[in-house]
């Protein structure tokens, strides 16, 4: 009975929360001299509007957000503040095209498997390095990874600009990968891949992981507290820390891997529009739980695909999006503690 009324409170606070930023969101545009109705109209016809537009435009943009969304989650409950997504996302790209350009000889499942591997390893591998910083030297995560977003995307010009480049030195980008290495398409005329089922595996993976295994338990305690899951617990929670923080790493470096053998098929610089950054908009919203994350990630890849229709049909900058997205992740959080506030004053009442 508890746990319904705590979850009945949650979706009231959740949909408050989401009205509030709507009539706010419309106010802007009313503001800004754009047309309400037909503004939404373009948002739910880029997103919902057609099969299409979901399956080729939403859920393809959904797909690095629910892998790294993922990652973020899981990093973030174990008290690992990983914001070095955006680099693992490059170089596991980066290492995903080399094995699928020097594995092009090999049959085609074996070859995807190799290059998926690859973009998981060198995500991981990249990840070793703050990692190693957090649990040796207390050096803060959060600066140490964006410092090795920094280090990544330099990295990336120089391999487009240097090994990697086409063979007709034209262009600052790879070889296209073959047709034989790409991701399978699910359905015949859309854009949608087989990166899709990958990352609804991360999901399910993730959190049978957390929930039903002595790890996942070992690391919500470490994220709960820290102190008494080392006092009572006896659980070494810088190893468990540097663990999750490695295994969130490989799952950004597979969602660049994805990324490349499913839609950009070549690497380039900017290759990734800042998916490290709203994967944290997107495990904020899901209260850092992984099935949440499936359906925030969804949502957020719809938000972007519907400010495409948007500023092409209407004129409204996809900036506003933005800010759209930067209220939602600030009411989301609002709403969690309005509602952890509230619940814990029931209880004391109740007592």
């Amino acid at each position: 009975m508890r746990v319904t009324s705590r979850r009945a409170s949650g979706v009231v606070a959740y949909a408050l929360a989401t009205t509030a930023v709507a009539l706010i969101a419309a106010g802007l545009l009313h503001v800004s001299g754009y047309d309400v109705v037909q503004s939404a109209r373009a948002l739910w016809g880029g997103a919902f509007g057609s099969v299409d537009a979901f399956f080729s435009s939403t859920l393809v943009r959904a797909t690095p957000l629910l892998i790294m969304g993922c990652a973020v989650a899981l990093a973030f409950r174990v008290g690992v503040f990983n914001v070095g997504g955006d680099g693992q996302f490059l170089v596991g790209a980066a290492a995903s095209t080399w094995v699928a350009m020097v594995g092009a000889a090999l049959p085609r499942g074996v070859a995807i498997l190799l290059a998926l591997a690859a973009g998981a390893v060198a995500g991981a591998l990249w990840g070793v390095l703050p990692a190693l910083f957090r649990r040796r030297w207390g050096v803060f995560e959060v600066l140490s990874t964006l410092m090795m977003n920094f280090i990544a995307a330099q990295m990336i010009s120089y391999l487009v600009r240097g090994p990697l480049q086409e063979p007709t030195r034209v262009f600052p980008q790879s070889a296209s990968i073959s047709d034989a290495l790409q991701l399978p398409v699910i359905f015949r005329g859309s854009r949608l891949h087989a990166g899709f089922f990958i990352a609804l595996i991360c999901v399910v993976a993730v959190w049978l992981w957390l929930s039903r295994r002595a790890g996942g338990f070992n690391a919500r305690v470490t994220g709960a507290n820290p102190l008494a899951a080392a006092s009572a617990g006896r659980i070494d929670t810088g190893a468990v820390a540097f663990r999750v923080f490695v295994a969130g790493a490989a799952l950004c470096g597979l969602a660049g891997a994805v990324e490349v053998l499913g839609v950009t098929f070549a690497l380039y610089e900017n290759l990734s529009p800042g998916y490290g950054f709203t994967a944290i908009a997107v495990a904020l919203l899901a209260g850092l739980h992984p099935l949440g994350v499936l359906f925030s990630a969804v949502f957020l890849a719809a938000l972007d695909a519907g400010a495409s229709a948007m500023q092409r049909d209407v004129g409204v900058p996809s900036v506003t999006v933005w800010v759209i997205q930067a209220l939602l992740v600030l009411a989301a959080l609002t709403a969690h503690a309005l509602r952890g506030r509230a619940w814990r004053s029931v209880r004391l009442a109740r007592s």
